[in-house]
């Protein structure tokens, strides 16, 4: 369960395969205008994703409502979410965080060219599988369609630690909002720690919009100069001075790679 509904484990008895079904109960939570809006929110997610077709974020198979119930079908995803490798005791190997954030970076590029701008990218919205190696975007419920007049500005959507200060300042977003969140979590991955804590909201928007974040070698130093000045320019306070594609951000990756395993 979360903030739109809940997530069953279903099967396609048509298709014979596992599904995931996200249920949002309109009557039962909301009501009027609001409730209008909120299954506008539900059914923009299954049109974002419905528009997408990449091995690295879910797919939407299918969207609807039965009376007062509103639900979106999607591919069941393996494995586990990324938020458990978050911690000083359980990350995941440091080659491994750059594969991981490779796949990530080229998934968002991908969705960034049909216009779809994620705008909640964080650890917990991505499913890893560490046996297969198989990786979803997942939750792309404030997903905003770019290309459309939905994209709203002043209304602040998305989980606070991972934002882009022009997503704190409640200004429109493109894709280099994602990238900055994709390097928000690189940094925890790496470090086991987010860059920026507060102990208010206040405090917390404060600090992405105006304080610099601590360099990920003096949290742990063999991380190295090359993942140090990755996840910085992606975390840039200008989205103008960030990589402005995932695709970059992938490439700069790869390089950091390769020294890991030279």
């Amino acid at each position: 369960q979360g903030g739109m509904g809940s997530v069953y484990r279903g099967f396609d008895v048509a298709l014979r395969r596992e599904v995931a079904i996200k249920t949002l109960p309109l009557l039962q939570e909301y009501e009027g205008p609001e409730q209008a809006a909120i299954a506008e929110r539900f059914f923009q997610e299954a049109e974002a994703v419905g528009r997408l077709d990449h091995p690295n974020i879910v797919t939407v198979y299918d969207a609807g409502k039965e009376h007062d119930l509103a639900y979106i079908a999607m591919d069941y995803a393996q494995g586990i979410s990324l938020d458990k490798y978050c911690t000083k005791d359980m990350k995941l190997p440091i080659i491994i965080v750059t594969r991981i954030g490779q796949k990530i970076a080229n998934a968002l590029a991908y969705a960034h060219r049909k216009s779809v701008v994620h705008r909640d990218v964080k650890p917990a919205n991505i499913i890893y599988d560490g046996e297969s190696g198989s990786l979803k975007i997942t939750d792309f419920g404030i997903a905003s369609l770019i290309d459309d007049n939905k994209t709203r500005t002043g209304t602040l959507l998305g989980t606070p630690s991972y934002m882009s200060p022009e997503q704190v300042a409640g200004e429109k977003v493109d894709g280099r909002a994602d990238i900055y969140a994709l390097g928000v979590s690189l940094y925890q991955l790496l470090t086991g720690q987010l860059p920026f804590v507060g102990d208010t909201l206040a405090n917390l928007m404060y600090q992405i919009t105006n304080t610099r974040q601590k360099d990920i070698t003096e949290i742990r130093p063999e991380l190295g100069e090359c993942l140090n000045k990755v996840i910085n320019k992606a975390m840039e306070k200008d989205p103008e001075e960030r990589f402005q594609t995932g695709d970059e951000l992938a490439k700069a990756l790869r390089q950091c790679e390769l020294e890991f395993t030279r």
